[in-house]
């Protein structure tokens, strides 16, 4: 099992699959490295590496007051170091297209190019308030099938979606034991998320504004609770040349697999030196 010590000593696990031009991947708040196995299929030819953050996965737990972004660029700039790699292209879904735009503001010159999923400067209340509803909760749910159908239910904003792609998500996000279902992370990262939701919400966009150079594309899902229509247009706006691509039927995040998705990350990687 692929490993490496964070710079405070944690032991975080990351995904290694495939060979030639590396394509790093980073998941967001409550997902690891299995939250891109369906945009796999589509990245042959690349060295795509996935990243279990800490505290999620098969990484180990960290002290709760460590999981902030801030902690966790550290623990990106980290996985390159160990890999010996100087700059990569980074697919960043919500909380990873963070850490990602706050690497541009201090080490871009390890970020040759960023696709931002679902996610930009500006992060909607309510879409935050629905995280905060289960976010470090043991699940109620006795059996993976009970977790499938009240996921559907949980996420709003997806449509025409098969049950055996929420099967699939359940399977990602729970941990069958013997005494029910548990949490694929550590719980105590809801404490500290809900914590941060005390404090004023930072301005984002001068790290937005940072990626200036940058190759630069966004996928947003059209029922988006957390990026809105219009941040997207001001990012559009601020950055001409960033790809942009609207997920009919998705919400908070596409599962990057769709039509929409895999045509703009083609065109992205296509940009990317």
């Amino acid at each position: 099992m692929p490993t490496f010590s964070a710079p405070d000593g944690t032991t975080l696990y990351y995904a290694e699959d495939g060979a030639g031009t590396p394509l790093l991947c980073l998941a967001g708040l409550t997902r690891d490295s299995r939250d891109f196995d369906y945009l796999m299929p589509y990245l042959a030819g690349r060295r795509v590496i996935r990243l279990d953050s800490r505290g999620r996965g098969q990484s180990a737990h960290a002290a709760p007051e460590t999981y902030t972004i801030p902690a966790e660029t550290g623990d990106v700039i980290a996985l390159l170091d160990h890999l010996g790699l100087a700059s990569v292209p980074i697919i960043g879904t919500s909380r990873g297209g963070l850490i990602a735009m706050l690497m541009a503001s201090f080490a871009k010159d390890r970020l040759s190019g960023l696709c931002l999923v679902d996610v930009g400067p500006v992060l909607e209340p309510k879409g935050l308030d629905a995280i905060k509803v289960y976010v470090g909760r043991t699940p109620a749910f006795a059996t993976l099938e009970e977790a499938a159908v009240a996921r559907a239910k949980l996420l709003p904003g997806f449509a025409n979606v098969p049950h055996a792609r929420w099967m699939d998500e359940a399977r990602k996000h729970y941990e069958v034991t013997d005494g029910g279902l548990a949490l694929t992370y550590d719980p105590r990262l809801g404490d500290q998320f809900k914590a941060g939701g005390a404090q004023p919400v930072p301005d984002l966009w001068p790290l937005f504004d940072a990626l200036e150079g940058v190759p630069l594309a966004l996928i947003r899902g059209a029922n988006s609770n957390i990026l809105t229509a219009e941040t997207a247009d001001e990012m559009a706006r601020r950055r001409p040349d960033m790809l942009h691509a609207e997920v009919p039927d998705r919400g908070h995040v596409p599962f990057l697999d769709e039509p929409e998705s895999v045509a703009l990350i083609e065109a992205w990687l296509g940009l990317v030196p």
